[in-house]
């Protein structure tokens, strides 16, 4: 048996903490192991809790969900971190995202959908709420995309959905080992490190 998913909860609103605990708890893979109101109380609970996922609020006083995401920093050991704000909170999806947010949905989302969303997270990939690519595709500006091939875009598009490399091959109807080559050479094409990096790019430029 696996071990839990360890969740931290930051929200400065102790009935949304008891609602998010209430739910989350029912699922026999996660373990919230902590909650913070605040921006310092949460990076606290970081250190003293070591959550794999933390479900973050944005709007909190004091230190807010961004100053968290920011003091983390780039550092390697950090956790995951799911940005649950509410839907007008759009135009801060790209400095979120740039500061490490590895999702970004709202409140108002489904319990099942949130706790798909906490899985994909911690899984490595990355999940945005529709509203949230909007916002991130609206607020980014750069030099010209590469121009990719049609199934380049394609392989692209399905990363950005949160597919694996089973996935991509079994609905593209190709090898395993053809999708791997195809994502080697978008990785180098668009200048990303990693899938994480890859699906921002195509949310970016309007692909998936």
């Amino acid at each position: 048996m696996t071990d839990p998913i360890r969740l931290l909860l930051v929200d400065d609103h102790p009935v949304v903490r008891r609602g998010l605990r209430g739910y989350l708890e029912l699922e026999p893979d996660f373990a919230v192991v902590g909650e913070a109101g605040d921006g310092e109380e949460a990076l606290k609970a970081i250190d003293a809790h070591d959550p794999d996922v933390v479900l973050l609020d944005l709007k909190m006083p004091g230190l807010d969900g961004q100053g968290v995401l920011d003091r983390l920093g780039d550092a390697r050991d950090r956790p995951r971190v799911l940005v649950l704000t509410s839907a007008t909170d759009a135009e801060r999806v790209p400095s979120a995202i740039n500061a490490g947010a590895a999702g970004f949905v709202y409140k108002d989302i489904d319990p099942d959908a949130l706790a798909s969303a906490i899985r994909t997270v911690h899984s490595g990939q990355m999940l945005l709420a529709p509203v949230a690519m909007r916002g991130l595709m609206n607020g980014t500006t750069g030099p010209a995309a590469p121009t990719l091939t049609p199934r380049e875009s394609q392989v692209l598009g399905l990363i950005a959905k949160g597919q694996t490399n089973r996935q991509i091959a079994r609905a593209l109807g190709v090898s395993e080992k053809t999708v791997k080559t195809h994502v080697t050479n978008l990785l180098r094409r668009i200048g990303a490190a990693d899938r994480t990096q890859a699906a921002l790019w195509a949310v970016r430029h309007g692909i998936g």
